[in-house]
C-alpha cells in the first residue's frame, strides 16, 4: 500500500443511491474508487435525494429485483474475486435476507471474503429513524453474520443492550458485540463525559487490541459521512490487516472531507472536491492504543 492507494480489493456494495447529494452508495463508491478499490454497486433504492429533505422521488427497489441484480453478477463468475460484501441502511427485512444470502454465496465462492455491516438505525440525537423491525433484524441476524461492524455509540448500545458512555463501558459493549460474531468493530462517534471539550472520538477494536483517535467536533450534520467512514475503514482494514492504520487513514480522510464541506457552507458533502484527502490522507491525528 503506497500513498493511501489500495491494490487488489474488490467490494460488492449493497446500499441506497441518490441522484443529488451523497449517501449510501452515492457516498461510498467514489472514495473507494479514488483509493484504487474496484466497487460493484448494487442499489436498494434510487431516489432523487436523501430523505432528510422531507421530500424525494424515485423507487424503492424490491428485494426480488435487488436479488436479481446480485444473481446477474454471480452469473458473470466474479463472486470468487470479491473480497468484501458491504452493506449500509436496510429499508426492509426483505433486503436483509437478500444481503445475508449474497454474503453466504460470496463466501462459498471465496472463503477469504468478509462481510462488513454498517448497522444504520439512528443516533443519540434523533433516536431510531428506521422501521421498527430493522433494529431487531440487525441485532439478531445481520450483525452476528458480519466480520466487520461500524456502529455509532447509540447503535452499539442497542445492539448489546447496554448504555456505553465512558471509554471503559464502550470497550465492554464492544466486547459484548464481538462475542456475537464480528471480529472487528469501529465505533464511529464516541462521546465520553471526560473527553476534551468540542471533540469527538472513534474507537477501533479487533483481536489484536483497541485504538482510539480524537478530532475536533465540527458543528454540522453531514448526511452520508457515516457511509464514507464505513467504506474507507473497511477497505483500509481489509488491505492492511491493521485496525490502527485503518483508523488513522479513515479519520484523516473523513475529517478533512467534513472540514471542507463545513468551510464551504454546503449541506451536501463535497465528496469530489475532497478527493485528494482519500488518496493522500494527511495522517494528522494521533492514534492511541487503549488495550
Amino acid at each position: 500500500m503506497r500513498h493511501g492507494k489500495i491494490d487488489r480489493v474488490k467490494i460488492l456494495s449493497i446500499q441506497s443511491a441518490v441522484a443529488y447529494g451523497h449517501v449510501g452508495n452515492s457516498a461510498a463508491v467514489f472514495p473507494l474508487q479514488r483509493i484504487g478499490v474496484e466497487v460493484l454497486p448494487v442499489y436498494t433504492v434510487n431516489f432523487s435525494n436523501h430523505t432528510g429533505y422531507g421530500a424525494w422521488r424515485g423507487p424503492l427497489i424490491s428485494p426480488a429485483d435487488v436479488a436479481d441484480v446480485i444473481l446477474g453478477i454471480e452469473e458473470r463468475g466474479v463472486f470468487g474475486e470479491i473480497d468484501v460484501v458491504l452493506s449500509g441502511y436496510q429499508g426492509s427485512d426483505g433486503i436483509g435476507d437478500v444481503i445475508l444470502d449474497a454474503v453466504s454465496r460470496v463466501k462459498a465462492a471465496n472463503p477469504a471474503a468478509v462481510y462488513a455491516c454498517d448497522p444504520v438505525m439512528g443516533n443519540a440525537v434523533s433516536g431510531c429513524f428506521v422501521a421498527p423491525e430493522i433494529p431487531v433484524l440487525l441485532r439478531d441476524r445481520v450483525v452476528p453474520a458480519a466480520d466487520i461492524v461500524t456502529p455509532n455509540q447509540f447503535e452499539l448500545g442497542y445492539l448489546t443492550h447496554t448504555e456505553p458512555d465512558t471509554l471503559e463501558s464502550t470497550l465492554e459493549s464492544v466486547d459484548a458485540l464481538r462475542a456475537t460474531g464480528p471480529d472487528a468493530v469501529l465505533v464511529t462517534s464516541v462521546q465520553r463525559p471526560d473527553r476534551e471539550p468540542e471533540t469527538i472520538e472513534m474507537l477501533a477494536v479487533d483481536a489484536e487490541g483497541a485504538w482510539i483517535v480524537q478530532t475536533p467536533l465540527l458543528p454540522m450534520k453531514a448526511n452520508g459521512s457515516g457511509d464514507v467512514t464505513a467504506a474507507l475503514f473497511t477497505a483500509h482494514y481489509r488491505s492492511t490487516g491493521s485496525a490502527a492504520e485503518a483508523l488513522a487513514r479513515t479519520v484523516s480522510s473523513v475529517f478533512d472531507l467534513l472540514a471542507l464541506t463545513h468551510g464551504e457552507g454546503s449541506r451536501e458533502l463535497l465528496l469530489v472536491e475532497a478527493q485528494r484527502f482519500y488518496a493522500h490522507p494527511r495522517m494528522q491525528f494521533a492514534v492511541r492504543q487503549v488495550r
